[in-house]
């Protein structure tokens, strides 16, 4: 028996959606509710779970295809999914009464992300936990994903330690369904998970004591970045590459000798991998893009006099505060319309630019910088981008923003000015050609027909990508942010 998946209600006035991903494909075994594809709507991301179990015979739809409601995107046959392996949902849990085995697996971590690293186990074996309990975190390039009790029962096997990197769709742990479940004894041939230990007493990854093994290498050799100085399994091939590798140029600046007492006082953190991750991509992004960055400075009186005037009304009838972003906000779209190339982007030999604006709100956070995504911002009011703004920037403070919210902006802004920079030169957020730096409003003497007179003013800075951006488009886009502030009225009446 056949059964077609179609596409889901996708909201109200969403009436087509594009095919973002598939995470199976024909001929691949599928359990109920086990995840097909993603849909991507102009407002949010829909998951399409397998109606029946079975396995995919046809995908109608391919990645990148545009659907509407209840349009056919694959058919499943229906049977047997016995030798099935869910790719990212934990199955469904027994029923309490049944004391049956659950799995823990890896939840969808994101688009291209393959991998993470268990950071923390808030539970160990034989301790029970409610349905939807956070068991541990997991730690991407990106964002902590939290992994929450598929059903009530006892952990019974913990099968990724800390520090170890598992694999999207990988399984965590296994579980006893049932509350109050009793945690069995482990028994001589049950299969434990084995940590090397260093001498901090540090616990290795399985898959990195299996490699080193393999390669014939010992501990010391290898440099650990996992949590608390864990080797990974790529720290292995990376100490095996440099084993391989000529010797580096001289030129490379060793760290300088520290004195004894000075050491005994220092403490050496492992960088984590957003961390890692962000250091990687600001250095692609200044070895790649031809970056130059332009300054001006604005006037931003005229702006704090409509804010006061209607903050109070505005959050009367919004229920969010007027801020400066949707300021912000509105002039940069208004100049990305004239100066298109600053929101556009290089593929090969090919200049795409964007009919549309996702804006990047660049956000600092605990663990270090991340950039949200408003999408299909140059359709939004103040109401709208302010109240977009205040849930992801709550979200990235809170280390809750996915994948999918931080990906596909076509421009971005970075405001230092809340931290009290009076200047500085954004990097660029690759593939973006532009980044707009907000700083500090200050007071200071201006000349303005022919008196000094004291205005709240701010610097901005425009960094742009050369290669596709010219001199006098990035200027004519800071002056027109310019006006814009300077005049709101302008942002009305579109000039």
């Amino acid at each position: 028996m056949t059964t077609e998946v179609r596409v889901p209600t996708l909201g109200e006035s969403v009436t087509e959606a594009t095919v973002a991903t598939w995470f199976k494909k024909p001929g691949d075994a599928v359990a109920v509710d086990e995840m097909l594809c993603e849909l991507e709507t102009d407002k949010v991301t829909v998951e399409v779970p397998s109606p029946v179990a079975g396995t995919l015979n046809e995908i109608v739809a391919a990645e990148g295809d545009t659907v509407g409601v209840d349009a056919l995107l694959a058919n499943i046959a229906e049977g047997s999914t016995a030798n099935a392996t869910p790719a990212a949902p934990a199955p469904k849990a027994a029923p309490a009464s049944s004391g049956g085995s659950v799995d823990v697996m890896v939840p969808t971590l994101g688009e291209s992300v393959t991998e993470a690293t268990v950071s923390t186990w808030f539970k160990k074996v034989g301790d029970s936990v409610a349905q939807d309990e956070m068991l541990c975190e997991l730690e991407t390039d990106k964002v902590s994903v939290e992994v929450p009790a598929p059903a009530a029962g006892t952990i019974t096997e913990i099968l990724a330690p800390e520090g170890s990197t598992v694999d999207a769709g990988g399984k965590l742990a296994v579980m006893s369904a049932g509350a109050g479940a009793a945690a069995p004894a482990p028994t001589p041939d049950a299969p434990q998970p084995t940590v090397a230990k260093t001498g901090a007493d540090v616990e290795d990854a399985p898959s990195a004591k299996k490699a080193m093994a393999e390669a014939g290498i010992s501990r010391d050799q290898v440099t650990g970045t996992g949590r608390d100085g864990r080797a990974m399994k790529e720290d292995v091939a990376s100490a095996i590459a440099a084993a391989a590798a000529p010797p580096a140029p001289t030129a490379a600046t060793p760290r300088a000798p520290v004195a004894a007492d000075d050491a005994s006082r220092e403490e050496r953190v492992k960088m984590t991998r957003l961390r890692q991750t962000i250091a990687r991509r600001l250095k692609d992004s200044q070895n790649t893009a031809a970056m130059l960055t332009t300054y001006n400075e604005v006037d931003m009186g005229a702006v704090m006099e409509l804010r006061n005037e209607y903050k109070d009304l505005f959050l009367k009838k919004h229920g969010v505060k007027l801020g400066f972003m949707s300021f912000f906000t509105k002039a940069c779209v208004h100049a990305l319309r004239e100066v298109p190339e600053v929101n556009a982007e290089i593929d090969g030999t090919d200049i795409v630019y964007k009919n549309f604006v996702h804006m990047g709100i660049a956000a600092g956070t605990p663990t270090g910088l991340v950039v949200p995504v408003i999408r299909d911002a140059d359709a939004m009011g103040f109401a709208d981008i302010e109240k977009a703004i205040a849930e992801k920037g709550a979200r990235a403070r809170d280390g809750k923003l996915s994948m999918a919210e931080m990906q596909g902006g076509t421009f971005t802004i970075s405001n230092g000015g809340v931290y009290g920079s009076l200047m500085s030169s954004p990097i660029l957020n690759p593939p973006q050609s532009g980044i707009l730096g907000m700083h500090k409003i200050q007071d200071r003497p201006m000349a303005i027909k022919g008196q000094v007179v004291i205005r709240p003013m701010m610097y901005l800075a425009l960094s742009y990508d050369h290669r596709i951006v010219d001199g006098k488009g990035a200027v004519t886009f800071l002056v027109r942010i310019k006006e814009a502030l300077e005049d709101p009225r302008r942002l009305l009446m579109d000039l």
